[in-house]
């Protein structure tokens, strides 16, 4: 649905904020957890936000959440940091993350009341770890600097400690976006070499790839293949060689992750996308939404993952 159509909730019902919701797989995967859960009576339900929606669309979509009797909360996708922008004085309160990273990954709402919090902090630290065995003294290539970037860099910075990666390189389109992960690393680890760089519509990131040194991460953060067509790389882009190549989106043409895997081969790369992200972070806004204790890790985890894996 749009939010020109949201209506009371009939029963208690879990919101996903995105931009194409209904091709996503967690309507498969939500039916399949609900008796796992103990979430038999409870509706997930799309709602649509074009990208860049005036402030006006994201405040309408929060009020009902906090006004509709049976709306528990939600998810948000793509729109963290304008949700947030444009609704924060509506929430009744934001967790550490939210309020310093000026975004909202998950709202939960209850009589008349909503909270923001910001995840991704918490479930890109978890994906991360499934991937590289360790970031120590990596070169990092993060391509976008939205919700979910920020979140990642900002565990660099602040958290990832004797771990943490030697340098990391963000791009966006956009300063503003640059501009708020500059701020948020600036008191981290100093240790750490940050450099942004600001890219035009439809540039290619390929001069940077060939900056990186071997074995160094390369993060698709754009939103490119799944929000809108295309790739922040051209196909003759080569990696750093032992490299890792993570694609934050499971679902839509994936072009970089269509490029990752042609060169995985010659270039020697670890190629994930972004499933297990997925997992964590719809597990974690569940958790939030309806206190259910939801473990991150161990055979209760991995029996929702496998429940997940079968209906990709």
């Amino acid at each position: 649905m749009t939010p020109d159509d949201l209506r009371p909730a009939p029963r208690p019902t879990m919101y996903f904020i995105g931009v194409s919701t209904t091709s996503s797989a967690i309507h498969r995967v939500f039916a399949a957890w609900r008796p796992l859960l103990g979430l038999d009576g409870v509706d997930l339900v799309g709602i649509d936000v074009p990208v860049g929606a005036e402030p006006e669309v994201y405040r309408r979509v929060v009020a009902h959440l906090r006004d509709d009797e049976h709306s528990r909360g939600a998810l948000v996708t793509t729109h963290k940091l304008d949700l947030y922008a444009a609704s924060r004085d509506l929430f009744r309160q934001v967790n550490d993350d939210a309020a310093r990273l000026a975004e909202t990954s998950a709202l939960v709402a209850r009589d008349g009341w909503i909270d923001g919090l910001a995840l991704d902090t918490i479930t890109s630290q978890m994906a991360l770890r499934s991937i590289v065995p360790g970031m120590a003294g990596r070169d990092v290539l993060v391509m976008g600097a939205g919700g979910a970037a920020l979140a990642l860099c900002d565990y660099f910075a602040h958290r990832a400690g004797d771990d943490a990666p030697a340098r990391v390189t963000v791009t966006d389109i956009a300063d503003q976006r640059l501009a708020a992960i500059t701020a948020d690393v600036a008191t981290g680890d100093p240790a750490i070499t940050w450099r942004t760089h600001r890219l035009a519509p439809g540039d290619v990131h390929d001069d940077l790839l060939a900056d990186l040194a071997p074995g160094a991460l390369v993060v698709n953060a754009t939103g490119m293949g799944k929000d809108r067509p295309g790739s922040p790389l051209s196909d003759a882009a080569v990696f750093p060689h032992g490299g890792y190549a993570w694609e934050f989106n499971y679902r839509g043409e994936l072009g970089f992750l269509r490029q990752a895997r042609n060169r995985a081969e010659a270039d020697a790369l670890t190629v994930a996308d972004g499933w297990r992200y997925f997992v964590h972070g719809w597990t974690r806004a569940i958790d939030a939404v309806f206190g259910l204790d939801i473990p991150t890790e161990g055979p209760d985890f991995e029996r929702l993952y496998d429940a997940a894996q079968e209906l990709r």
